[in-house]
């Protein structure tokens, strides 16, 4: 697999080891963000890639198994971004034709942080895949166990920014 200095993954919105803006927080459950998701732009791919995929997991939920927030795959090759917003709907307008998994809030969008409060600050992992295949064949809505288990095979590079947030 590549190494992180070959294929980059960045965003103006979300920057590695800093705390996550206010309009990618979650908007409900006492969280008071305006839930949109980050634009994102990744470059150096490597030779064989045909398409992208994108997830965003937090390892710190209290839950034993992390936390999904958000989950595209089946980005066509040709594209390098999507621009903040393009996962906030589940209607996946700005996705490029990709698709949508099913995040943990069981939703086919970008929902963003919401820790518990008291919580120490969680690390989001922000994660783009160049993938060696044009799709993984999988219907809407697959969890991100199941995009796990499907991309396995099929990374050629990956590359990730970790945000932070905490309700103190």
């Amino acid at each position: 697999m590549e190494t992180k200095t070959t294929f980059r993954v960045t965003s103006s919105a979300m920057h590695d080891g800093e705390r996550i803006p206010m309009r990618m927080v979650y908007d409900k459950m006492a969280c008071t963000g305006q839930n949109r998701s980050p634009d994102v732009q990744w470059l150096g791919a490597p030779e064989g890639t045909k398409s992208y995929a994108l997830t965003m997991f937090d390892p710190d939920a209290p839950t034993t198994v992390g936390f999904s927030h958000w989950i595209v795959y089946d980005i066509p090759g040709r594209y390098t971004s999507l621009e903040e917003g393009a996962g906030s709907s589940s209607s996946h307008p700005h996705l490029h034709g990709g698709h949508s998994g099913r995040n943990d809030y069981g939703e086919r969008r970008y929902d963003g942080p919401c820790p518990p409060p008291g919580d120490p600050q969680h690390h989001y992992h922000l994660t783009v895949y160049a993938m060696d295949c044009p799709s993984l064949d999988l219907p809407e809505g697959v969890s991100y166990a199941r995009f796990k288990f499907a991309s396995r095979d099929h990374v050629l590079a990956q590359s990730e920014l970790v945000g932070l947030y905490g309700r103190g």
